[in-house]
């Protein structure tokens, strides 16, 4: 069953009558097709693409399962779902209230002929549970990100600034194959790694560690990696610096081991968390075990301490935990998981020792 008809049953299953998709992330997941704009409806037994005439070519070529409808300068969106709406005799759309604006849930209330509805996260719960087809192609995007990676090792020294850094591995993301960066990353180095979503300076690396948090996109799927490295040159880790990185690495391990398929995201969370606790460093773990992902880096499932959802088998996370002191450095090591009925599949191949270079 292709995407567009696990929507047709959801609709068919739900309350209204109709589902009308409006953002490009949807758009991508009902008809695998992206483009900048565009509109999907999809009834119990129908679906339908509608866009413009800069991608409507190409929609044709692609789209299978939906109708695909040329909007025009005369023929207006809401002009062309009214005929829609009527013909399939819709009374109730549901709308993705996430992704509206209050003006565009205003302008669409005055220009359609249904009342407007909630989707309810219709979408995303579908969305959060992965096919093999999806699975592979994340593992695809996450094999490039990380032969990325092992290229940029080689070249990491006190001679390059976080931004070249981050610079240089978004190129080796692009040679290796992605479309493009999944989202800005993040390489902060010494002192700047105390701080989890730092923006990579013109600072040279020092001595310490540098958390590299990157990710590619690939046919529109996402991959989040992070490690952390120690550039030492003639120096090495300290004590500390050792007894950090481990505590991370074993709350990760930790938490990875806590997922699987019914379990809840405050669980999972909090075996990791005990780990940092325990080793006197809780107070220096401030966000969430992890997050779903998937056509976005952020989606709906996750793994934190008010999260009481049980994940789904064939729901995707990513397992991060850090320790960040502040002004002094911060370690994180993240990998994603595919959630199973007994476990979990950890689609990271990338080693976790600490690498000093």
């Amino acid at each position: 069953m292709n995407n567009l008809e696990k929507l047709k049953k959801a609709v068919n299953d739900a309350e209204f009558d109709a589902l009308l998709l409006v953002s490009a992330v949807n758009r991508l997941y009902a008809t695998g097709f992206s483009s900048s704009s565009g509109y999907v409806l999809i009834t119990p037994r129908d679906a339908f693409f509608i866009t413009d005439s800069r991608y409507i070519e190409a929609a044709r070529a692609v789209v299978s399962g939906a109708e695909v409808l040329l909007q025009t300068a005369e023929d207006k969106p809401a002009a062309i779902l009214n005929r829609l709406l009527a013909g399939a005799e819709v009374r109730t759309l549901a709308i993705e209230e996430s992704s509206l604006t209050y003006s565009e849930f205003l302008a669409f209330s005055s220009a359609l002929k249904a009342e407007l509805v909630k989707s309810d996260g219709l979408v995303d719960g579908l969305r959060n549970v992965k096919s093999e087809a999806e699975l592979a192609a994340m593992i695809e995007t996450q094999r490039i990100a990380e032969k990325a990676f092992l290229r940029l090792l080689p070249e990491l020294s006190r001679d390059l600034t976080e931004k070249q850094v981050a610079n240089r591995l978004l190129f080796h993301m692009l040679d290796c194959g992605a479309d493009d960066k999944s989202f800005d990353t993040i390489a902060v180095s010494s002192a700047n790694s105390s701080r989890p979503h730092g923006v990579p300076s013109d600072e040279k690396l020092t001595q310490g560690f540098l958390t590299i948090d990157f990710g590619a996109k690939k046919n529109g799927w996402v991959s989040d990696t992070t490690r952390t490295v120690y550039i030492g040159g003639a120096g090495k880790p300290s004590d500390e610096e050792r007894r950090v990185y481990d505590t991370v690495l074993q709350a990760q391990l930790a938490g990875i081991a806590a997922i699987r398929a019914g379990v809840t995201g405050q669980e999972v969370d909090g075996a990791a968390r005990e780990v940092i606790k325990n080793a006197g460093y809780g107070e220096y773990f401030g966000h969430g075990f992890g997050h779903g992902l998937g056509l976005e880096v952020h989606e709906a499932l996750a793994a934190s301490v008010n999260v009481k959802t049980p994940l789904p088998e064939g729901g995707v996370i990513s397992a991060e935990p850090g320790i960040y002191l502040p002004g002094r450095f911060g370690v994180r090591i993240e990998d994603v998981v595919y959630v199973e009925k007994d476990g979990c599949r950890d689609i990271t191949e990338l080693g976790k020792e600490l690498i000093v270079l």
